[in-house]
Parts: C-alpha cells; structure tokens; sequence
C-alpha cells in the first residue's frame, strides 16, 4: 500500500509543479503546446524505443497478456456501446479518445513503481507496455491521421493509407525498438545513452504541460464532456479491473499471484500520454485530461483494495 501511494504522490508533485509555474506565470499556454509537442515528438518516440528494446517478450505469449488483451476489449466495447445510446453517434476522433481514456492504462510512469513495490516484480509491465504501444497505440494514432486527412479535404492513395502509422513519431520509435529486440540487436552505450537520456524527458514533460493545463484551463469537472466523464470513469477504475479479475479468476485460472497482477494492472488509472496525444491533434483534451485527474484519484482505493484482499 505504502508503495502505491508513493508512486501516486511522486506523479502529483511533478503536477504540482506544473501548476505553480502556470499560477506564477513562469509557464504560459504556449509553452504548455512546445512542452506538450517535445515529449510527443522527440522524446515519448526514444522512451517507447529503449522500453521495447529490452522488453521481455516471453511475456507476449502468456496467459496473463490475454486476460489483460480481453479485459480491455471489454471494456473498450462498453464505452462504445453505452456512448452510442447516451451520446449519439460521435465523431469518429472523439470516440478514439474515449476510448483511449477508458482502457488505456499507465502502465509507465505509475505501473512500474507500482509493480516493482506492490507486485514485486517490474516486468509485469512488459506485456501490457507491448501491447499498448505497438498495437493499441498505432491504431489510435493511425485512426486520428486518417481522421485528420479527411477533415482537410485530402484524399490519399491506399500505400498513403497503409504508411500512416509509419509516419507517426510515436509508432516509428516503437516499431524500431521491436526491431531491436526480435533481432537480439545490442546498441552500443555511445548511441543507447543519449536516446535513453532523451526519453527521460517525456515523463517531467507531459506531467508539467498537464499541471500547467490544470491552472489556465477550466477545473476538471466542468463542461459539455462531463456526462462522458461520468461514463468513462467507471469503466476505467471498476469495470476495467473487474472484468480483468473475473477472467483471470473463472475463465483463465489465473494463480493468486497472477491475477494480483491482471487486476491491479487494470485498475491503473488513465495513462498521461492520452493527454498528450488529444492535444496533439485537438481533440477532447479537457475530456482527456479530466479522465486522467478523476481516475488518478479514484485508483487509489481500488489498487490498495485489490492489493490487500488478493496478496
């Protein structure tokens, strides 16, 4: 318990600092985009790199990947459905960032500190890293491309629309750390060093330009994307975990320690990188950035919960 709630307040005092330097005027909206374009550009493409590179990809073939897998194909169905009947039809960018905010965990930043001190072991995030970056993510972003290619009024050859992941900063440096790793290549310590020194940056980046929305823009809570909000929550902090632990638990079979991990994995609260890529293409971002503050904190009991009741 004590350890997950370090992770939570290590996260929210890089916020904190975000907030302060927007509230002093160190920091201002324009700085909020040039911080926010730097992590998605430059330096979330070298840490998705040096993570997959040296991931264990064993974990790709288990059994606790498919519950996870299943757990948020659930989940993503739900969100959808329940969005349809409630609020309408949609356009087809903002559901993808609904989506992302209701089965998009962070798996990073908090999952890692939470999985080396509350599950013991930090490649519990391998699997789930894996699949959110080279899959879940690219087709998000590739979905957002088309999305914005059809709203300009262009119209693309079927290799244009074939390549559109392969032209997205994040997808590349992804897919080339995979590479990496399928072919067992070790990059030598002159070049890995700066790229790893260069992802580091992404993490105190995003979390700064997401304090520093949390000051100029309006308080979380409060706007035409609250009755989303309401839906999204639930599905991320309950839903997401519950379905996570009834596969494991009655389809799969899970070990105790297993289904531990599944369920507190599930329960992960939105991960910062939807914020980052809603600013990106301006879509839903106070949406965004109101999932991620409300199941931040919401989290917070059922990991403990979950934690408690299944070690």
């Amino acid at each position: 318990m004590q350890a997950a709630l370090s992770g939570y307040l290590t996260i929210w005092s890089v916020i904190g600092v975000g907030w302060v330097v927007a509230h002093f005027r160190v920091l201002n909206e324009s700085h909020r985009r040039m911080l926010s374009r730097l992590a998605f550009t430059i330096a979330s493409p070298a840490l998705l790199f040096t993570l997959v590179a040296r991931a264990n990809l064993g974990h790709l073939f288990s059994s606790t990947l498919a519950v996870s897998a299943l757990a948020i194909a659930g989940s993503a169905a739900v969100y959808l459905v329940v969005a349809r009947v409630f609020l309408g039809r949609g356009d087809l960018p903002g559901r993808v960032v609904g989506t992302l905010c209701s089965v998009y965990t962070n798996a990073g930043n908090l999952g890692l500190p939470i999985a080396a001190y509350v599950l013991g072991d930090m490649t519990w995030m391998a699997p789930i890293l894996l699949l959110q970056t080279a899959i879940m993510q690219p087709a998000a972003l590739a979905l957002l491309d088309l999305a914005a290619v059809r709203k300009d009024g262009r119209r693309l050859s079927w290799a244009r629309y074939v390549s559109l992941p392969l032209r997205n900063p994040i997808t590349v440096g992804t897919l080339a750390g995979l590479a990496l790793n399928l072919l067992h290549v070790d990059l030598p310590d002159i070049i890995w060093q700066p790229i790893e020194m260069v992802g580091q940056v992404t993490v105190p980046a995003m979390l700064i330009a997401f304090g520093i929305s949390l000051r100029l823009d309006p308080l979380p809570g409060r706007g035409p994307h609250v009755a989303e909000l309401a839906m999204i929550a639930p599905i991320k902090v309950l839903l997401h975990p519950a379905l996570a632990f009834a596969l494991g638990s009655w389809v799969f079979h899970l070990r105790l320690s297993d289904l531990l991990a599944v369920t507190v994995i599930a329960a992960l609260p939105t991960a910062q990188n939807i914020y980052l890529i809603s600013s990106r293409y301006h879509v839903r971002t106070l949406l965004a950035r109101d999932a991620i503050f409300v199941s931040t904190i919401a989290s917070i009991p059922v990991i403990v919960a979950a934690s408690t009741w299944l070690r």
